[in-house]
């Protein structure tokens, strides 16, 4: 077994934290460390928290923080910030909101840049979770870079998710575009102190009778996260999802997607990066780049063929 699972499974914390920054940096021991981290996991809740910024995903996330060690439950957070343009790491705004658990050993928070990534989490994000889990923490957290309309990503990686949506803020029509709303396990009217809950709660309400959901119809619960209220409801709603998933077939269903898409990913991968190595192991091709009128449909054409012959 690989030393850092070995040290992951006995819950020692600075293991966890290196095999995260080793899995981000796509050391070449990654496979071999996930291989092994897949055989220890505990099978932790995995819960995503997604929607567009300014929903109070962050501020949300820190009360039930709150709320779930008062049941001893430990939880670990994957929080994706934006990425520098400068350093090319998370710009870490999130986490900062989440400083008063900071020193708590129940709880384990990482921001993790998307670097470039378009579905709102970064690309270790799914290793980040396993590992979290061989750690041994009751819920893993994840919360989105909130992209607003580019968010699909994180049903590859949760068992539930919740969608986070605000009175007045214009949010529902850009989900609506974006087809976030069919992801949704749960709705989250956070800030519902403000005026135009019951809007917003009827709207919900049609959407939800225009696509008339089979087996789990998405529960609306209603938040005010600055003052800590509605926090027992939204995690028991987070339970009783799971709950439903691993009482019917559909949990099965979702895990069979979530391996096909994660097998077919870490496929992708593997081909980019061997692929982006030969080619800029050549000096001759990284000289195309110069030409403006480089043909890239035919570039890609010829190189991927020419890799997949030095294969054979």
């Amino acid at each position: 077994m690989h030393p850092l699972a070995e040290r992951i499974q006995k819950q020692d914390m600075r293991a966890l934290a290196r095999a995260i920054t080793l899995i981000e940096n796509e050391d070449e021991e990654k496979l071999s460390l996930m291989s092994d981290v897949f055989s220890i996991q505990k099978q932790a809740h995995y819960i995503g928290i997604t929607g567009s910024p300014g929903a109070g995903k962050s501020s949300l996330i820190n009360q039930l923080l709150t709320f779930l060690r008062k049941q001893n439950l430990t939880v670990a957070v994957i929080a994706v910030d934006p990425t520098s343009p400068f350093s090319g790491g998370a710009l870490l705004g999130d986490r900062t909101r989440m400083n008063q658990h900071f020193l708590d050993p129940g709880i384990f928070i990482r921001s993790m840049a998307t670097r470039g990534s378009l579905g709102g989490l970064a690309r270790a994000t799914k290793d980040s979770i396993r590992v979290c889990d061989a750690y041994g923490f009751d819920v893993v957290l994840v919360e989105t870079v909130g992209v607003g309309q580019s968010e699909l990503d994180i049903m590859k990686v949760v068992d539930t998710t919740g969608l986070v949506l605000t009175p007045n803020s214009g949010d529902v029509l850009q989900i609506f575009k974006a087809g976030i709303m069919e992801i949704a396990d749960l709705f989250i009217i956070n800030k519902a102190d403000l005026p135009g809950v019951r809007k917003l709660k009827s709207t919900l309400e049609e959407y939800m009778m225009i696509v008339q959901p089979e087996g789990w119809e998405p529960p609306i619960v209603q938040t005010i996260s600055t003052e800590a209220k509605g926090m027992e409801e939204l995690y028991e709603s987070m339970k009783n999802h799971r709950e439903f998933l691993y009482e019917t077939n559909k949990g099965a269903e979702r895990r069979k997607q979530q391996l096909q898409l994660e097998v077919y990913d870490l496929i992708r991968e593997e081909i980019w990066r061997d692929v982006k190595g030969e080619i800029e192991k050549d000096e001759q091709k990284l000289e195309v780049f110069q030409n403006p009128d480089a043909d890239p449909y035919e570039l890609a054409r010829s190189w991927f063929r020419e890799w997949v012959r030095k294969g054979e």
